[in-house]
Order: structure tokens, then C-alpha cells, then sequence
């Protein structure tokens, strides 16, 4: 598709043929003109063919119950590497990360099993004190009468300390973390993209994936403790992975524990910026903050798409979709489709089934760390309210560039006194 027009957005949306509409041009959501796109899609083609785009032929679906349709008919729609992976754009071959979310059952059910207990309720209470702790420290140390990045001094601070308590990792070096999940997710034809190539991303993830597997043996020979790389060295299922395999687990866990939950720490101020009277309603009943959180998520929904292939003919909406055919599942348009949620362009705090959402996903890929998620951002918006900080925010957020990962890289802010 051409580039979006910034100033008219609605006319260039219905000015293109239904099989133009290819909504993967990243170009979109860096400019926060999607939704006159995906609301055109969901009206007159919900589920498109799309014959022709940068990452080949596609099925697009954007309305909510036919992207459920996908979700839990996995026998069907696979999610393997074998056949394409869960991105738009093919995995690379010879430099997949294989894990268990690209993964059909039965390997799928047996891997993920082994890692369920690094978030099941006993060890999310653990980790709720600490979060907490941190949560104040970061708060009570803003800047105050100052600009300032929210995303890097609040939601990328939390995000690194949580990964670093998941991985039993240095605190000092967290850091490290972040930038090598922000390596291994980013669209490389971006601007400002950390590698600039496959190849390139594929070493660096070499390079994490060796340095990990010294803590993996060293874990391995001590007693098992709560952390997700110890889980994983003492599993029945996971000890005896090839270094590729151990790879494939732990990006996993590096990007899902950073990138949506820093995402939704950001979305859900920019939200409330938008919609004062929801922030004095909440301000007003701070237990508001229950429902608050799920409509953060599904209003920022962090994950934009996800792909399945077909591996057997099969029907959605009405249409035939043929086997090895790839199909696309907007979680960003189901989150926003009027049939299925009440006034969904509206951010709303006392939303009346605010987990009514897709953005954590359906079926056998349902998020694994989405209370984890939750309670981060619970604890961030109860201590903000404790406080009751003033923050104003001062411009439009950045986002980055990116089709898949929907992501915020700047939002100035500033703290009254």
C-alpha cells in the first residue's frame, strides 16, 4: 500500500480496492492511523485476501469472533516454525528460535507444562512484595517539574527489574536485558533498528543464547529454585535441550516478560491523558484499578498480529482458505470491533466485562505470563493513586516502527508539584 496520509487518513483508507488493503505496512502504527484502516476492513472484508505484499500473499482477519475462530482451532491453524511461525513475515530458515508458542501440540503442551510454574499463583505472590518495593522506588524517585521520558524512567525500569528477578540476573546489568530484547523483536528495516539483518540478529542471539547457557549449567547443578532458568535446567521436558532449543525458550521469556507489559505501562498513561474523566473517576475509587487494567491492555493490545498457517482446508467468515494458505489475525482490530465490545474506541475504567479482550490471546497460546502482566500494572497504578501524582502529559507518544510489536518508544511527561 502507499504510505498512510497523516492529514486525511479515513479517505486514503477507502480509497483503496478491498485487495489492497494489506495492513502490514508498520508505516500505520507508527503514525497512529490504523483505525480508519482496520474499521473499513472489519465493515466490508472481514476476511480479505490479500494477493500481493512485502511478505507474500495473505488471508487478513480483523473481526473479533472469527479471530477466536483461528485461535482455538489449532489442529488446523498451526503456529509451528515448520510452516512459517506466528509473525507476517516468515521465520527465517536455518535461524528459527523454535519455543513453545511456536509450537503445535504435543510438543507445545509438554514444554509449556514444564514453565507454567514460573507464574502460577504461589510464585506470583512470592514476587508481589518485590514488585512493589521496586515500584516505589522508581516512583518516589521521579523527577518532579521536569520533562521526562516516561517510557525509560518508568516502564522500561520496572520491565528490566522484573526480567532480571525472572531470570535471577544481575540487577546492575539489566540493561543488558532489555537491549537484547529490543534486538531480537525489532523490525529490521527500521530506521533506528539495533541490526540491520537476519544474519546479524541470528549472532546476537548466538551471543545471549551462550552467555545464558553458562547460568543454565551452573543453575543445573544446584538445588531448583523459583527462577525461570533454574525451572528450566532441573525440567523433565527441558534439561536436555540442544543450546538452539534453550535459545528458542529463553527469547521467549526475555521479549514476553518485557515488551507488552512495558508497553501497556506506557498505552495506559497516554489513555488516561486522553480521557481526563476516566482518570478522576479512577482518582475518585481507586478500586477502579481492577477494571482499569484489562482495559489498558485491550486498549494498547501489545501484540498487534499474530499468524497461523493452514494445514488443512478450512472456512472463516464465509471464505475458503486452502491449505499452506497464511493467515493474519489482528488482535488490534478485534479489540476495536463494535459487535463484539461496547463503544470500543472509548477508554473506559469501570468497563462492565473489561476481560472481554484478545489481547493475551485464545486457546493453547494464551498468554502464560498475562497475571504477571496484570499485576505489574495493578501495582503500578495503586501506588501512582497513593501518591495521587499530577502527571501531565506534554505530547503525542512515539511509537516504533514496527507491524507486530505494538510499541511505544517516547511519551514526555511531566510530574506537578
Amino acid at each position: 500500500m502507499n504510505a498512510p496520509v497523516n492529514h486525511d487518513p479515513i479517505a486514503h483508507a477507502y480509497s483503496l480496492p478491498l485487495d489492497k488493503l494489506d495492513l502490514s505496512d508498520p508505516r500505520l502504527f507508527v503514525d497512529d492511523v490504523w483505525q480508519p484502516y482496520f474499521e473499513r476492513h472489519r465493515r466490508e472484508a472481514p476476511v480479505n485476501y490479500i494477493p500481493d505484499s512485502p511478505y507474500g500473499p495473505y488471508w487478513s482477519v480483523a473481526k473479533y469472533r472469527d479471530i477466536v475462530q483461528v485461535e482455538v482451532n489449532h489442529k488446523v491453524f498451526s503456529s509451528a516454525d515448520e510452516v512459517g511461525g506466528i509473525m507476517i513475515k516468515d521465520a527465517p530458515k536455518g535461524m528459527e528460535r523454535t519455543s513453545f508458542i511456536r509450537m503445535d501440540p504435543p510438543d507445545h503442551d509438554t514444554q509449556r507444562r514444564e514453565v507454567s510454574s514460573t507464574v502460577n499463583p504461589v510464585t506470583l505472590a512470592k514476587m508481589e512484595t518485590l514488585i512493589r518495593d521496586r515500584t516505589n522506588m522508581v516512583l518516589d524517585g521521579l523527577p518532579i517539574g521536569e520533562t521526562f521520558n516516561w517510557v525509560d524512567k518508568v516502564s522500561v525500569e520496572l520491565t528490566s527489574m522484573m526480567l532480571a528477578t525472572l531470570f535471577d540476573y544481575p540487577i546492575e546489568d539489566k540493561a543488558r536485558l532489555i537491549r537484547w530484547s529490543d534486538m531480537f523483536i525489532c523490525d529490521i528495516n527500521a530506521p533506528d533498528a539495533p541490526v540491520k539483518s537476519e544474519e546479524e540478529r541470528f549472532a546476537e542471539q548466538m551471543r545471549f543464547a551462550e552467555h545464558m547457557n553458562e547460568i543454565w549449567e551452573e543453575r543445573a547443578k544446584k538445588p531448583k529454585t523459583f527462577d525461570v532458568i533454574s525451572i528450566l535446567a532441573h525440567g523433565e521436558a527441558t534439561s536436555k535441550m540442544t543450546l538452539r532449543e534453550r535459545m528458542g525458550i529463553l527469547i521467549l521469556f526475555l521479549v514476553g516478560g518485557n515488551d507488552t507489559t512495558r508497553n501497556s505501562m506506557t498505552g495506559g498513561l497516554w489513555a488516561l491523558s486522553q480521557f481526563p474523566n476516566e482518570f478522576e473517576k479512577l482518582r475518585q475509587n481507586h478500586s477502579l484499578v481492577n477494571s482499569l487494567v484489562p482495559e489498558i491492555v485491550r486498549w494498547q493490545t501489545p501484540v498487534i498480529h499474530m499468524r497461523r498457517t493452514a494445514t488443512a482446508d478450512a472456512e472463516i467468515g464465509g471464505k475458503q482458505i486452502k491449505a499452506g494458505d497464511k493467515v493474519v489475525i489482528w488482535y488490534i482490530s478485534g479489540n476495536r470491533d463494535e459487535d463484539a465490545i461496547e463503544n470500543p474506541n472509548a477508554f473506559i475504567v469501570d468497563r462492565a466485562r473489561p476481560r472481554e479482550h484478545m489481547s493475551f490471546g485464545f486457546g493453547i497460546h494464551r498468554c502464560l505470563g498475562n497475571r504477571l502482566a496484570e499485576m505489574q500494572l495493578k501495582i503500578l497504578w495503586e501506588e501512582v493513586l497513593k501518591r495521587d501524582l499530577k502527571i501531565e502529559v506534554l505530547g503525542k507518544p512515539a511509537y516504533v516502527h514496527s507491524n507486530f510489536m505494538h510499541a511505544i518508544r517516547h511519551l514526555p511527561v511531566r510530574i506537578a508539584a
